[in-house]
């Protein structure tokens, strides 16, 4: 066979080993982590704005990790615990972005509220 079978052969290290299965289940996943937000907008089935934000929010960073198990193969297992670290930063990161996000929608909708006619009329 040659160098190049036994290569294959094995992979070594613990690796992480992806299967047909393993693509279908993350993309069936990713695909209802993306529909099912789309679904409570649309529907107006949550109608508390703020908890449908932190849903939605959940939701989303749900689907990060879905991306980051199926799609970039990561586990504590590979890679000497690299990915476990990129695991860890990842959650930091997307924790600074979901709550500055939430942080600058309220101030943006606190700070730019349209008024009303009657309240233009009393402005100086």
């Amino acid at each position: 066979m040659g160098e190049h079978a036994t290569a294959h052969a094995d992979h070594g290290g613990g690796g992480f080993h992806v299967t047909r299965k393993d693509y279908v289940t993350g993309f069936l996943l990713a695909g209802a982590l993306t529909a099912i937000p789309f679904w409570l907008v649309m529907t107006h089935a949550v109608t508390n704005p703020t908890v449908l934000g932190f849903v939605v929010m959940i939701l989303a960073a749900v689907q990060v990790v879905v991306h980051m198990i199926y799609f970039l193969h990561m586990n504590s297992k590979s890679e000497q615990g690299w990915t476990l670290l990129a695991l860890l930063f990842t959650g930091l990161l997307l924790g600074i972005v979901l709550s500055g996000s939430m942080w600058v929608m309220h101030h943006l909708q606190t700070n730019m509220m349209p008024v009303s006619a009657e309240q233009m009329r009393q402005a100086p």
